[in-house]
C-alpha cells in the first residue's frame, strides 16, 4: 500500500458484475464505510454510488453498480441499465465480480458490455469460502483467461479477507498520479437524505425476503435535518398492488413497525443523531413504467 513516500495517486474504480455477486460488500469493505446496503436479494442496489477511501499516498473513488438487467422491459430497468453503462464511462479500472459458480450466457453478455469500454479490467471470483472444493477454481480461472486478457484474476471473499492487506495495495498500484479529487472526510457522493432511504430499503428487504415485491420503492417526503441533534424524516414506501400493502404493512402495523424500529436504530448509528421516522405504505399501479414517478425518486438524470 502507498504509505505516502511515493507520488500520491487518484482515480476511479468501477466495481461491476451481475446482480448479487457481491459488489456493494466489496465497496464498503474497500471504503470501510457504510455507503452501500446489502442483502441477500438480487438487484439490490438501483442507483451508482461512490465510496471514497483516502490514505496518505492515495485516493481511490469506487463506483458501486447495479447489476445489469436482462429481459425486463419496465421502463425502471432501462434506467437502471443505463445507469450502470454510465458507471463504466471515464474510469481507470473496472473490477467485473463473478463468483465460484462460473459463467452464465448472461454473465457473458455482461462482460461484453464491461470490455467494450477499453478499461483495464480486473476478475474477481468472490464468495470462494464457501466452496469446499478448492481445485474446482483453476478450471474457471482457465476458462476465464480465455474469454478476455483480464490484467489479474483474483479469488477472494469480499466478506472475509483482509482486503487492505491482500487487495487494496494491488488496486493503488493500478492508479494514476494525482492529487486527491474530493475532502479527505468525505466517504460518499450520497447525502444524508438518499442513505436515510436505503436503510429503510434494506430493512425491507431483510424482514420481507422475497415476499417483497420487487416493484417497491421509498421516497421521502420530509426530511427536516435543521436541528443538531434531532432529525424528523418522513418517507412513503410506493407498491404496485394493494395486496403488496399487506405485506409490508404486516398483521395490526407489525411488519410496518420493526422496518421503522430497525430503519431508525440504522440511522442514529450512522448519522449520530436521534431519528424521528415515520413511515406510510402507498400503491400506485405502474409505477415502474412512470417517468413521472423514476424522476420523483431519484432514477433518472432530468
Amino acid at each position: 500500500m502507498n504509505d505516502g513516500i511515493g507520488p500520491h495517486r487518484f482515480g476511479y474504480i468501477t466495481v461491476s458484475g451481475p446482480p448479487n455477486s457481491g459488489k456493494s460488500t466489496l465497496v464498503n469493505r474497500l471504503t470501510g464505510s457504510k455507503v452501500s446496503i446489502v442483502s441477500r436479494r438480487p438487484q439490490t442496489t438501483r442507483h451508482r454510488i461512490m465510496g471514497i477511501r483516502t490514505l496518505p499516498g492515495a485516493q481511490i473513488v469506487f463506483v458501486d453498480t447495479p447489476g445489469l438487467h436482462f429481459g425486463q422491459q419496465k421502463n425502471l430497468n432501462r434506467q437502471i441499465n443505463r445507469t450502470a453503462r454510465a458507471s463504466l464511462e471515464g474510469v481507470d479500472l473496472v473490477l467485473f465480480m463473478i463468483d465460484h459458480r462460473g459463467w452464465t450466457p448472461d454473465l457473458k453478455r455482461t462482460l461484453r458490455v464491461v470490455t467494450v469500454q477499453r478499461v483495464p479490467v480486473i476478475l474477481l471470483i468472490n464468495k470462494v469460502d464457501t466452496l469446499r472444493d478448492k481445485p474446482r477454481l483453476l478450471p474457471l480461472i482457465q476458462e476465464s483467461d480465455r474469454l478476455h486478457d483480464f490484467r489479474a484474476i483474483i479469488p477472494l471473499s469480499a466478506l472475509k479477507d483482509d482486503l487492505d492487506r491482500t487487495l487494496l495495495p494491488d488496486l493503488i498500484r493500478q492508479l494514476p498520479e494525482g492529487a486527491c479529487g474530493f475532502p479527505a472526510e468525505q466517504v460518499s457522493d450520497r447525502g444524508p437524505r438518499f442513505r436515510a432511504a436505503e436503510l429503510v430499503r434494506e430493512q425491507t428487504f431483510a424482514l420481507l425476503g422475497d415476499e417483497l415485491p420487487y416493484e417497491s420503492a421509498v421516497e421521502v417526503t420530509r426530511f427536516d435535518d435543521k436541528a443538531p441533534d434531532h432529525w424528523e424524516i418522513e418517507m412513503t414506501i410506493w407498491v404496485e398492488r394493494e395486496g403488496q400493502k399487506g405485506i409490508v404493512i404486516g398483521k395490526n402495523g407489525q411488519v410496518l413497525k420493526a422496518i421503522g424500529q430497525r430503519a431508525r436504530k440504522a440511522m442514529e448509528d450512522q448519522f449520530g443523531v436521534r431519528v424521528r421516522l415515520d413511515l406510510w405504505v402507498k400503491r400506485r399501479q405502474g409505477w415502474g413504467d412512470s417517468m413521472s414517478m423514476l424522476r420523483s425518486l431519484g432514477y433518472t438524470d432530468d
